[in-house]
């Protein structure tokens, strides 16, 4: 595989005086309906209020100095968008981000206050890979991806790092899947420390586009997908991502709209925590009894948080 256990603690090192380390929660309530002892890795109390900065920061600090100073370039949704904006002004280099025109209002608005450049583009007609690499060679500028890159991978694998530092003696790992960044790293982390720990992925029923290729056993793209879940909108894994989850991934489950929105309305009313529909996916299959019975000692990774306050009010 592209990415190592090691890989996962140097970038742990790199990336630690720019993310933080995000607390765990638990719900008695939420044990009794799932029958599970479930442990919640809160990511929506992260720096730009989700997992990416991770990744984004490890991907950008590791950049040669003759190739940063020409600043980077994104395509995202959103998260990834925050992510990167931050690490670029931590660095002090300029950062351009290819954004949809649906994207939230929230994370456009955020995105901007970090300081970023910002171009929209049609998700339904155009390309935003493409439109990213224009940009990238009209600037000289380095290009962050959203999840297919070694660097980006093993930045996302410190969450389950971090998770099983302090939780050591998980049995099984629920994380959702966008492009497989989050799942891949968090997977190499978690079995490099517990190599009997079981990891599960989680996709909406709308974006299934890891389901459909582990059950092809290739790379399928789907249509540009609709779906709540906003940061889980990939319409194919990554060339990295994939490999890595036909290894170390037990299984991928799907969830349906209305059980990430009851999921989002359980994080907020019994646990008073704002999630977003994306974070609220891995959670919402446990919840929705779509796993296999009898886990044990579960870790959900929560995602984040970032919800425009009209999507939230009309859950």
């Amino acid at each position: 595989m592209a990415v190592s256990l090691d890989d996962v603690h140097v970038a742990a090192r790199r990336i630690a005086g720019l993310a933080v380390r995000t607390p765990v929660l638990t719900s008695r309530t939420f044990n009794s309906q799932s029958g599970s002892t479930v442990f919640f890795k809160c990511e929506n109390f992260q720096r730009g209020g989700a997992f990416k900065i991770r990744g984004a920061a490890n991907a950008v600090l590791s950049l040669p100095s003759n190739i940063m100073r020409n600043g980077v370039v994104a395509y995202s949704s959103g998260n990834h968008a925050q992510a990167v904006a931050i690490s670029a002004r931590q660095a002090g280099v300029p950062a351009v981000i290819v954004m949809p025109d649906d994207a939230p209002k929230s994370k456009l608005e955020a995105t901007r206050g970090y300081g970023a450049a910002i171009v929209i583009y049609d998700r339904l007609k155009e390309d935003r890979v493409a439109i990213g690499e224009r940009i990238a060679l009209e600037r000289g500028a380095a290009i962050i991806p959203p999840f297919d890159h070694p660097a980006i991978i093993a930045g996302q694998g410190t969450t389950a790092l971090e998770f099983l530092e302090e939780i050591q003696d998980l049995d099984a790992l629920i994380v959702c899947i966008g492009g497989g960044g989050l799942i891949a790293g968090s997977a190499i982390a978690a079995k490099g420390l517990r190599p009997e720990i079981r990891v599960f992925g989680v996709e909406p029923e709308n974006a299934n586009d890891t389901w459909l290729s582990l059950r092809e056993g290739k790379h399928v793209q789907i249509a540009p997908p609709q779906t709540i879940a906003d940061g889980l909108r990939a319409q194919s894994p990554g060339k990295l991502t994939l490999p890595v989850i036909q290894e170390l991934v037990e299984k991928v489950v799907l969830v349906s709209e209305e059980e990430i929105r009851a999921t989002v309305r359980f994080f907020l009313m019994r646990m008073k925590i704002v999630v977003e529909p994306s974070g609220a996916v891995a959670a919402a299959a446990l919840l929705h009894g779509k796993l296999p019975q009898g886990l044990g000692r579960v870790g959900v990774i929560i995602s984040g948080g970032n919800v425009d306050y009209e999507v939230l009010a009309s859950l």
